[in-house]
């Protein structure tokens, strides 16, 4: 749609921040700060919002040019993607404000999560915030939120107290539990399909440490990354609900930056976080998994302040080209772990970073609210990434997502579903994948909540729900 300058300066005129048609010089430059450099997305306008109130007005304009609108904060997550329509930026929503008394965050729409650990750290509380700092605090709550410590605290997203949310009316609410708890249900887990988020309030956890890091294994043929995945999924048979771990497989580059044992080497990196008051009980608990798989080639476990629990996972924090996808499984089957890892592992032509994760124990159980949060009762969950150079053709986009679909399709008799936090991006992204993010029941909920409160379809550039 071709949007006039008068309307455009209409727009200007009534908000704090910034819009930016095609045209602009500053256009180009904001389009590409997103973190997934691979998403391609062509909106007839950005508007760099400041306030709630600018996501307001955009969301007013968009309606009444009959254009989509999507979001984009300052994480991983690849909403706001398509062509046309109005895309928000609420980088500068960043504000977080901590009520230690009360224990709670009430987190801006632009803020990471290293910026609220800290301020939450200064009164001995913490958030319960993902693997990666550097990761959108409110995009990560919309869409469940799979925590470090999620098998002992549960998913972030039962956390949530309040959400301050431009609706398709272009109304800003506060939605909670009493107020309106069909959309405070929905809200959580289920992205942007509902409101554009501005602010969260969400608990706070005394917390001010945990034992964790990571244990590093050179696995050179498909044979030895097997007997790592098999020693790990043996050793968490059975483990408390305090200790939280992971088992990634990685190609690691030969560049100087990286510890040298690890420097172009097909690398197993099991990832512990233990929230218990004893670190020795801790210990104790990975000295069974050493004795499965052996003296590690690289260690850090250690004890921690929450300030620094990004460095158990241990994720890269610059922009870089990816797509994704993800199952979440009742068992781990060792044949098709076997293809898996001969597919995709150390001797595959094109390896591709493997992930999984130990799920269970509160991560089981439903919060005190309840959310849109789906496949509680898998008991691991199993992350396929390939990396990308951005540069792709969209047939070879379209490979991609094909050979992810390939790799996952041994494990389909334990697959419950998807995490919609971990889905890729574009074809990835599809309905009837986001579809599967739910439990059948609570998808239903989902459509008929969406005809009802967005019949227009105004959000849908992100995880679409739709009927």
């Amino acid at each position: 749609m071709t949007l006039s300058s008068r309307g455009v300066a209409a727009l200007r005129s009534r908000i704090s921040g910034t819009v930016l048609a095609a045209g602009d010089d500053a256009f180009a430059e904001e389009h590409a700060r997103g973190f997934n450099t691979a998403v391609r997305s062509r909106p007839d306008l950005i508007v760099a919002a400041r306030e709630a109130a600018d996501v307001r007005e955009a969301v007013a304009f968009a309606a009444a040019h009959g254009l989509p609108v999507g979001v984009r904060s300052t994480g991983h997550g690849p909403a706001g993607g398509g062509d046309g329509g109005v895309l928000v930026v609420t980088r500068a929503m960043a504000d977080v404000t901590v009520d230690p008394a009360a224990r709670l965050a009430r987190i801006g729409a632009g803020a990471r999560w290293e910026q609220v650990t800290p301020a939450a750290a200064a009164y001995g509380l913490a958030p319960l915030s993902g693997s990666a700092p550097h990761t959108g605090a409110v995009g990560y709550l919309l869409g469940g939120g799979l925590p470090l410590l999620g098998r002992t605290f549960g998913y972030a997203a039962d956390r949530v107290r309040a959400l301050e949310v431009v609706t398709a009316g272009a109304e800003l609410v506060r939605v909670t539990a009493g107020s309106d708890p069909e959309l405070f249900w929905a809200l959580r887990g289920g992205r942007d399909n509902f409101g554009l988020v501005t602010a969260v309030e969400t608990e706070l956890l005394p917390l001010t440490t945990l034992w964790g890091g990571g244990l590093y294994y050179r696995n050179g043929t498909p044979g030895q990354a097997l007997a790592t995945a098999r020693a790990w999924a043996e050793w968490t048979e059975g483990l408390p609900e305090e200790m939280n771990s992971s088992l990634a497989f990685v190609a690691v580059p030969d560049v100087p930056a990286l510890p040298e044992p690890l420097r172009g080497q097909y690398v197993a990196h099991v990832r512990i976080a233990y929230a218990g008051q004893r670190p020795e009980e801790g210990e104790r608990l990975v000295a069974r998994l050493r004795a499965r798989t052996g003296a590690p080639v690289l260690e850090s476990l250690a004890v921690l302040p929450v300030t620094q629990a990004g460095s158990v996972h241990n994720d890269p924090a610059r922009p870089m080209a990816w797509n994704s996808d993800i199952a979440l499984l009742s068992a781990l089957d060792e044949t098709a772990l076997r293809g898996l890892l001969a597919a995709a592992g150390p001797a595959a032509d094109e390896p591709a970073v493997l992930e999984l994760r130990h799920l269970g124990g509160a991560l089981a159980r439903p919060g005190a609210a309840p959310s849109a949060v789906g496949h509680r009762d898998a008991r691991y969950s199993l992350g396929v990434l390939t990396r990308m150079t951005g540069g792709e053709s969209e047939a070879e986009r379209e490979a991609v997502v094909r050979r992810q679909d390939a790799l996952l399709a041994p494990f389909a008799p334990w697959t419950a579903g998807r995490f919609v936090n971990f889905m890729g991006h574009g074809p990835a992204a599809a309905p009837d994948r986001v579809r599967t993010a739910y439990d059948p029941g609570d998808y239903e909920r989902l459509t008929a909540l969406k005809a009802r409160r967005d019949p227009a379809g105004l959000f849908r550039l992100g995880h679409r729900i739709t009927g």
